[in-house]
């Protein structure tokens, strides 16, 4: 089993630390995105989308999209949950994930992916106006996750969830991405706290898993 991934990147960094946290050890491929290396034939062939990360299993069946590679280890390793435990949390947690990459994640990465010099040959065509159309989209989505969090101790309620880690990769992209965090939010920043605290946070982005 191989994971096909790119430790800066931040799709894969939510796998990485989804595994951190269920401490699941899997062998990685390092892809040189900025080389062209997802355009070539035999990764194509592991993805069609040629997006990162793609877990290849022993059996050579190639798993894509971030959230069915974590689906994939929760059912294979049950042991430290992270998509809830009863079918209320699965649900909640499902709806809040869903919430965070559709209202705060994808603007995020608009604003870069259109914004961004450096990924003109990558995202063809590369709009800016649709990264500055997506800059007050990327604040709307984090208000809602700090709205959320003024209530709830984790973005899902009370039990650290996939939907945490896809919440704190959004926040800590909108640097490279230059989206200003807003002052204020204090349930995001009490939040932020705690989850760099974390040991599957804190590790080093180097790590194997």
């Amino acid at each position: 089993m191989k994971l096909y991934t790119h430790e800066q990147a931040p799709n894969p960094r939510r796998v990485h630390i989804f595994l951190r946290e269920k401490q699941i050890k899997v062998e990685t491929v390092q892809v040189d995105f900025m080389k062209g290396e997802l355009k070539g034939e035999e990764f194509t062939k592991k993805n069609p989308a040629q997006r990162i990360p793609v877990l290849e299993l022993d059996g050579g069946t190639c798993i894509s999209e971030t959230v069915a590679i974590c689906r994939y280890f929760e059912e294979m390793y049950p042991l430290r949950p992270l998509f809830g435990l009863t079918a209320v949390e699965r649900a909640t947690v499902e709806m809040w994930n869903r919430r965070t990459e559709l209202n705060f994640l994808m603007p995020v990465f608009h604003v870069f992916r259109h914004g961004h010099p450096a990924m003109a040959e990558l995202e063809k065509p590369q709009i800016e106006e649709w990264s500055k159309a997506n800059r007050p989209k990327a604040i709307e989505g984090l208000a809602m996750i700090n709205d959320q969090l003024e209530k709830k101790q984790f973005v899902a309620g009370d039990r650290f969830s996939i939907a945490d880690i896809s919440a704190y990769v959004g926040v800590k992209f909108c640097r490279p991405a230059k989206v200003d965090i807003p002052e204020g939010l204090d349930g995001l920043q009490r939040w932020l706290k705690v989850m760099e605290e974390r040991p599957s946070i804190a590790a080093k982005a180097t790590s194997p898993a």
